[in-house]
């Protein structure tokens, strides 16, 4: 990314989506204490570490979403993941009505929608913004990302 200042900057995050990430970590713990002292290893405590470790990541890498919008890019960073975006590639914006249930939760997922391959960063209760891509971006042809402020942000969007 330039330098460029950012015009808009926004910190996300979601205590909804933290709970769960952790109440998932720990089952998946607990399970692997109790497979331990039973004294069977093999396969599944195997999973339950895998499970567990999983959670674990999603709980520390998934915090916070951070959206900045320059006048030249928006760049979208979660965790150590960072999404960098060209305005000049942005052909539309729109609010994101795909549902939870069909992308699979919160975090970073990726799926095919009306026939467009789309990119999620999102979280469980706040709403999307999806960016149209002139250009794909690997197969990537769509961004969503979750948002407090989508009017705001489409509005920085189009106005450049």
């Amino acid at each position: 990314m330039t330098s460029a200042e950012p015009v808009y900057e926004e910190k996300v995050s979601s205590a909804r989506t933290e709970a769960l990430f952790l109440a998932l970590t720990s089952l998946f713990l607990l399970l692997l204490t109790w497979k331990l002292r039973v004294g069977n290893g093999g396969f599944l405590t195997i999973v339950f570490l895998c499970l567990a470790s999983l959670f674990l990541f999603h709980s520390l890498n998934y915090r916070t979403l951070v959206i900045r919008l320059s006048s030249e890019w928006l760049a979208l960073k979660f965790g150590i993941f960072t999404w960098n975006i060209e305005l000049q590639n942005i052909e539309a914006c729109r609010l994101d009505n795909v549902s939870l249930w069909r992308i699979g939760g919160a975090g970073i997922h990726f799926t095919f929608i009306r026939r467009r391959y789309r990119a999620f960063l999102n979280f469980l209760e706040h709403p999307r913004v999806v960016v149209t891509l002139k250009q794909k971006k690997g197969p990537v042809r769509e961004i969503a990302f979750s948002t407090r402020n989508p009017e705001e942000i489409m509005g920085l969007i189009r106005s450049r």
